[in-house]
């Protein structure tokens, strides 16, 4: 099974309400798995979902601002990706 932590324990640790991690998971931003009537995130997605907090507190960006962030991010990664894939196919 995979590792979860409870969503209120990141709520507390990053000073964050659960609207906000409520409101990423609508946008599709964020996977919470309920399990015995308590929310939690899996920790696979805990890096991505620490990213969103520091954009949101630090630089007061809001859920459609994060959103259009995440979706030019994945976008370069593709890209890159792609990119790797073409120089190891003129190399070979």
């Amino acid at each position: 099974m995979e590792n979860l932590v409870s969503t209120s324990d990141i709520c507390t640790y990053h000073e964050v309400e659960y609207t906000f991690i409520s409101s990423l998971n609508e946008a599709g931003l964020v996977e919470l798995k309920v399990v015995n009537h308590t929310t939690y995130i899996p920790e696979s997605e805990l890096q991505k979902l620490e990213r969103m907090i520091r954009l949101h507190n630090d630089l007061e960006i809001n859920i459609a601002g994060i959103e259009a962030i995440t979706h030019l991010l994945e976008r370069v990664e593709q890209m890159q990706e792609e990119m790797r894939r073409l120089r190891n196919r003129v190399h070979t």
